[in-house]
């Protein structure tokens, strides 16, 4: 609901040139909370994780009309990535108890389908809310959908056996609980992705009021209905056919829709583009999560998931701050970061084909 007026937003606030961390500050408190969230995630409990995370959208939501300056608006986007950085750590790991593993491609994608009807509504309402009342009425309303899932989650029966109550010890990590060397490979392709989702996420806004698109939220509502629409088609396709497969055909849609963007000088072409993008990510998040449980330990599920999402926020975070330094202080336009996107998710699906090819050859569905 935020995203798409938010730059707009701190322009107002006097901040224009610090646009880029809009994201980049959420994603980087995000990734480094992943790996406090997947210990938590593997001894507190799921629930309790995906509590916070709620509990901490609904706080910043109520906050944002009260923090007028520009450096009050960017410590709250700091602290409003702690939400992301533990709400669907959890989540997918929960996701990952409940179902069988024949199954967990499909349930992941069910999962996305649900998060993705809510990023397609979002960004509409948000811009229309926005617009036809004011930007407090939009954040409020945000953090009363926050409150929602918090009354959800208060329902949730625990999937975590032996359950640790909470310590502040468990804040310390060993080397071993950052990074889970079993989702090595899941984390170096989902890096590469999403460097575009941090330029599409920091550049479609702007890119959106060039074309004279008023409502800078329909690229964000096409590319999810886009995203729905794969989800319900393919929700079984990496169960059938395997994970690296479906992720090398993704990723090649991907670059295709980050080359259509460098040359989007018209609302069809934008719009493809979202389409494009919609695709390739419909298929992406449901098959990685997957093939990172597959790989996964199921005592430290929460660790290999956390792992997943660093790989996340970091390759957003940079490619926020990449494009936004681009596009105002380089004068390369936004092309650039989009051309950059593409070479960089055409690297992910070069690999992806290699460890297919190799998986055949060793017989090894995957």
């Amino acid at each position: 609901m935020l995203i798409p007026e938010l730059p707009d937003y701190l322009t107002r606030l006097g901040g224009q040139e610090y646009v880029g961390l809009i994201i980049a500050l959420f994603t980087f408190t995000a990734g480094i909370s992943r790996p406090f969230s997947g210990k938590l995630t593997d001894t507190i409990g799921r629930v309790p994780v995906m509590a916070f995370g709620s509990v901490v959208c609904f706080l910043c939501g109520f906050l944002y009309p009260y923090l007028l300056t520009v450096w009050g608006f960017l410590m709250l986007r700091l602290i409003h990535g702690f939400s992301t950085g533990t709400k669907p750590t959890a989540t997918a790991a929960y996701v990952a108890d409940v179902v069988p593993v024949e199954r967990r491609g499909e349930a992941m994608g069910a999962l996305g389908l649900f998060t993705a009807t809510g990023m397609s509504l979002g960004p509409a309402i948000g811009s229309w809310l926005a617009d036809a009342y004011s930007m407090d009425a939009l954040f409020h309303v945000s953090s009363v959908f926050a409150l929602m899932s918090i009354l959800i989650l208060l329902r949730m029966p625990e999937t975590l056996d032996n359950q640790q109550p909470f310590r502040l010890r468990l804040f310390k990590l060993k080397r071993e609980e950052i990074f889970d060397r079993q989702a090595t490979k899941p984390f170096f392709v989902l890096l590469l992705q999403s460097f575009s989702s941090g330029a599409v996420l920091t550049l479609a806004p702007a890119l959106s009021s060039s074309l004279g698109i008023t409502n800078k939220g329909l690229f964000f509502t096409v590319y999810t209905i886009a995203s729905l629409v794969i989800r319900l088609l393919f929700r079984r396709s990496s169960d059938r056919y395997g994970r690296v497969p479906v992720l090398a055909i993704s990723t090649a849609v991907l670059v295709a829709g980050m080359a259509v963007l460098t040359i989007a000088h018209t609302p069809v072409l934008f719009y493809t583009a979202a389409i494009l993008f919609g695709m390739s990510w419909g298929m992406n998040s449901p098959t990685v999560q997957a093939w990172t449980a597959d790989l996964s330990d199921e005592h430290t599920r929460g660790r290999a998931m956390a792992t997943m999402y660093i790989a996340l926020e970091a390759g957003i975070g940079i490619g926020a701050v990449l494009s936004g330094y681009l596009f105002n202080h380089l004068d390369l336009g936004m092309e650039a970061s989009f051309a950059l996107s593409a070479v960089l998710a055409l690297v992910a699906t070069l690999y992806l084909l290699w460890l297919w090819q190799k998986n055949r050859v060793a017989g090894v569905l995957q």
